[in-house]
């Protein structure tokens, strides 16, 4: 019976990590179930077994996903995943449809990242400016 247990997941990853506990495991429900509610119309409802099932999936996908965007940088001696190799392993799995959206999204999110830091550099550098000034 314990076999049972660790074969659906409901105990461990899987990936023999072991003892995973499974809200540690899963998305919160109240995300996916939000996540759902916003493509469906207003009075739509939505059961709990949908909700259980969709969060069991996506959390499965995130994880088949990310396992394979490791292994890309394990080979590759490298120990932090970035956005890149997501895109790539989505690519590599057979989702191209979803690498190549998510790579530009990837992409205009650096550039905002990197307008927000030159604009922090920027009132970084008055502030020592007038640090500067004050001490002279």
């Amino acid at each position: 019976m314990a076999e049972d247990a660790g074969a659906s997941g409901s105990n461990n990853d899987g990936g023999g990590g072991g003892g995973i506990k499974e809200q540690d495991r899963l998305l919160p429900i109240a995300n996916v179930g939000r996540i759902m509610k916003q493509i469906l119309h207003p009075n739509a409802k939505i059961s709990k077994e949908a909700k259980e099932t969709m969060q069991e999936c996506v959390s499965e996908f995130i994880s088949f996903v990310t396992s394979e965007a490791s292994d890309k940088c394990k080979k590759e001696r490298r120990k932090t995943v970035n956005g890149d190799d997501i895109c790539w392993a989505l690519a590599t799995l057979g989702f191209d449809e979803y690498a190549a959206p998510l790579k530009r999204y990837l992409g205009k999110y650096r550039q905002l990242e990197g307008d927000k830091a030159a604009a922090n550099q920027d009132h970084n550098s008055n502030i020592e400016d007038n640090i500067w000034r004050g001490i002279n």
